[in-house]
């Protein structure tokens, strides 16, 4: 299917059939390819504040809605919401927009997915981003312990049926607009015109569901002893050069989760960003923009300690910080 012009002059929407789906994704700039992917409950949109600033820096810029997400399809049943199953739509949506290779973002779920991508399929990345979203064996160990394990409680309630979606669904999806005014550390992180197209993403026939089997698809495979999927996460080694980004006060993701980290990740760099919450896109985007830039451009790898420092050495102009 063809693009058309999309809310906003600086991306434009596209259509792909890929591993059987139909996804739907935004595009912007040209130059070496970056596959942003979004988390929970979100959709492209999250990347808002670094679409444009990557393209205008000389990159390729593609942000799809993952599947059961806004646009794109949403099949029935939690099995097909299996890490392994998104995982090889990202590694088809590469091929299809005819790329060797791409360097590759993920935020929460979507960091879950580029984790996975990067440790069974690292020919297709050149370099990952991952922002507040655990490596797998790190967060495995971390559940054992009731200082993850109590954040995580969400994750339990969301394996149950049709009360989690009721909850959402509540008073015009009234959920949402706690989540993301209440959760940033920016005051105006999330704008009223955000959290309106994201209400109208979440209320989209069958998303909700959809959204939610991604949890539910994750909690089956680890009551039956299954790792999500033949082969799972291998040795869990990331074989590519790596950032990670994680803003310290996440109510979700308890800090030790970064513990220990480089013994899976040889080639790594750290950023914590002290005043940023989970939803670190939004809430510290100017750091981020730069921080990602610096990184996709090969710039000099940083001791894996990490840094909360506001600055990064990566000139952009005032209207580039923010990707407006």
């Amino acid at each position: 299917m063809g693009g058309e012009t999309s809310m906003a002059e600086e991306w434009t929407d596209r259509f792909g059939t890929v591993n059987g789906v139909t996804l739907h994704w935004v595009e912007a700039g040209q130059g070496p390819l970056v596959v942003l992917l979004h988390g929970f409950p979100e959709f492209w949109y999250e990347w808002r504040h670094q679409i444009p600033v990557l393209a205008r820096a000389g990159f390729r810029v593609v942000a799809p809605d993952l599947r059961g997400y806004n646009l794109s399809d949403k099949p029935r049943g939690a099995r097909h919401y299996r890490a392994g199953v998104v995982m090889d739509d990202v590694a088809a949506l590469i091929g299809h927009l005819g790329a060797e290779r791409a360097h590759v973002a993920g935020h929460d779920w979507g960091g879950v997915i580029a984790w996975r991508l990067a440790i069974r399929r690292p020919e297709l990345v050149e370099r990952l981003v991952i922002l507040n979203a655990p490596h797998p064996a790190v967060f495995a160990r971390e559940l054992k312990h009731p200082r993850q394990l109590l954040r995580s409680w969400y994750a339990g309630f969301f394996q149950l049926p049709i009360l989690p979606e009721a909850v959402f669904r509540a008073n015009g999806y009234a959920m949402i607009g706690r989540i993301f005014r209440n959760s940033p550390r920016r005051p105006d992180a999330y704008t009223d015109d955000d959290i309106a197209r994201y209400r109208e993403a979440i209320s989209r026939p069958g998303a909700l569901t959809a959204m939610l089997n991604y949890y539910r698809a994750f909690g089956r495979r680890s009551v039956r002893g299954g790792r999500d999927g033949e082969g799972a996460w291998g040795d869990g080694m990331v074989r590519r050069p790596t950032l990670v980004i994680w803003g310290e006060q996440d109510t979700a993701l308890n800090i030790h989760n970064l513990d220990g980290l480089e013994d899976f990740v040889p080639d790594l760099r750290l950023e914590r960003i002290a005043d940023a919450s989970h939803w670190v896109p939004a809430d510290a985007p100017e750091r981020v923009n730069r921080l990602m830039i610096e990184f996709f451009r090969g710039g000099a790898r940083r001791s894996a300690a990490g840094s909360s420092a506001a600055g990064t050495g990566v000139a952009l102009d005032a209207e580039d910080r923010f990707g407006r």
